[in-house]
């Protein structure tokens, strides 16, 4: 699987709000989960959702979203390891992230260094058309409390739309999985 990371903290960067008004705290009830619009469209954001939402999670998730890319958010098939063919229908998806503990990443080089970690584990895993990229960016609490999170930024081909989901699928699988095996050696 592809996998990279990057700082966005900086002037006019946009910031993750992690007390939107319509926030579902998927911390209290990962279950919830299942409920969500996107969930209808990909039960495994689902799956993924309540597994980084877990009581174990070293984070939680105040927002997503999933989009089907068009020509115009073209999009470099050789960065998704896609083989020829496969990258006529393609899917992004993103989800804030926000660490469960707020002294966790309290300064951008330990949140880099997970970035770092996380991606190691995730090259590991064998999984052609699709990627994942880490933005560290500033996230508020509360209107007046500013930390780091990170948005993690998927994107899948496939030489069907049903393959591009199949694929997200299995990369959201792979990332949830990544972070509980961060968790156990942090």
């Amino acid at each position: 699987m592809e996998a990279d990371w990057e700082f966005e903290i900086g002037g006019d960067a946009p910031v993750i709000d992690a007390c939107w008004p319509g926030l579902v705290d998927l911390r209290r009830n990962p279950k919830l989960a299942w409920n969500l619009p996107e969930a209808a469209q990909l039960p495994g954001l689902a799956e993924a959702l309540a597994r980084l939402n877990a009581a174990g999670s070293p984070v939680w998730t105040s927002k997503c979203d999933l989009w089907q890319l068009s020509e115009a958010d073209a999009f470099d098939p050789d960065e998704l390891n896609a083989l020829p063919g496969c990258n006529a229908h393609a899917i992004g998806c993103y989800i804030d992230l926000i660490p469960r503990n707020n002294r966790q990443w309290a300064v951008p080089a330990i949140a880099a260094n997970a970035c770092k970690d996380l991606c190691s584990l995730l090259q590991t895993i064998p999984l052609n058309c699709c990627r994942v990229d880490l933005v560290i960016r500033r996230a508020f609490l509360t209107a007046d409390q500013p930390d780091l999170g990170i948005t993690a930024y998927f994107t899948s081909c496939g030489a069907s739309s049903a393959e591009a989901f199949g694929t997200l699928q299995k990369a959201l699988d792979a990332f949830a999985g990544a972070f509980s095996a961060y968790s156990t050696v942090e």
